[in-house]
């Protein structure tokens, strides 16, 4: 309610003449137009900036997740390198690879409706 009054006076005020400070000073017309311009017109706008500092954020925790798992990955290629039965183990899981003088069964579970 008191916005409205103010606003009302204002206006008033306006179509009487009196206009305020703020719109005939050159260098706070100035500033809004320049903050209006970087705002929503410019090429590097802030909404744009914005949108490109989360983009960024979310590409850096990418690539700490990704490092984190080349760690992984070279410790895994490093043991599987080193110990033949980690060797013979992931040879047998992922590529079921057997000796000769042994017979190898695959038993596959049925998943359950419901």
């Amino acid at each position: 309610m008191a916005k409205k009054n103010k606003l009302k006076k204002l206006l008033v005020n306006i179509r009487n003449g009196n206009i305020p400070w703020y719109t005939k000073n050159k260098y706070v017309l100035a500033s809004v137009l320049f903050l209006v311009w970087l705002t929503f017109f410019d090429r590097n706008n802030l909404i744009d900036q914005y949108k490109l500092h989360t983009q960024l954020s979310d590409l850096r925790s990418k690539k700490e997740y990704y490092a984190d798992q080349i760690k992984i990955v070279k410790q895994e290629k490093q043991e599987l390198f080193t110990n033949m039965a980690s060797l013979e183990k992931f040879a047998r899981e992922h590529y079921m690879m057997k000796k000769v003088n042994e017979d190898l069964f695959v038993i596959v579970s049925e998943k359950k409706k419901g």
